[in-house]
């Protein structure tokens, strides 16, 4: 691709603490303005989220804007803002939509909260297929881990592997990070 080039929509996977994030910032590093948007929220009382979010906060050019927000499918329709954005990260945009939905809970998962769930995925995936804004995301790779000891665990892995390979689709570029190394799982054709 040349310098002046959209990015392609492009998805980052890895583990946790893989340093998908970084990677993800280091992207986007050569933009002055990025809108990066955290989905995680604040968690009252959390004195340990709350430094995650510092460091996270602390690495990022002061150039760049943050949104705290769960509403993606807005932002990524925004065509006013040029802005490139970072999206941080499609697992706690999950978990804040199952939140909503009451979905951890097996008899509001049977009745109507998984096809709510699936609704919302699939809304979301059709905002990252559609947008015109240069955008990348991270998530969370979950096909590698250890099974969950629970409906709810196991419902959120399976939701969060349908919802990667929707926005991978939907991707010119997908990156998959493992120990800080990224590897390339789908190649940008430009």
């Amino acid at each position: 691709m040349t310098p002046d080039a959209p990015l392609p929509r492009t998805l980052l996977l890895g583990g946790a603490r893989s340093g998908k994030s970084t990677r993800a910032e280091q992207l986007l590093a050569r933009y002055e303005d990025v809108l990066y948007v955290a989905t995680g929220g604040t968690r009252d009382g959390d004195e340990e989220w709350a430094q995650r979010v510092a460091l996270h906060r602390d690495r990022r050019p002061a150039s760049w804007r943050t949104a705290e927000t769960c509403g993606l499918e807005a932002v990524l329709a925004d065509t006013a803002d040029p802005a490139p954005v970072l999206i941080d990260c499609l697992a706690l945009w999950l978990t804040s939509v199952m939140d909503e939905c009451g979905a951890w809970d097996d008899a509001v998962w049977a009745d109507g909260g998984e096809a709510e769930v699936q609704r919302r995925c699939a809304a979301l995936a059709a905002a990252w297929a559609g947008t015109g804004r240069r955008v990348v995301a991270v998530s969370n790779e979950v096909g590698m881990g250890v099974v969950p000891a629970t409906p709810a665990g196991r419902r959120f892995r399976d939701t969060l592997g349908r919802l990667n390979m929707m926005v991978a689709d939907a991707s010119e570029r997908v990156l998959l990070v493992v120990a800080g190394q990224v590897l390339t799982v789908k190649p940008a054709v430009g």
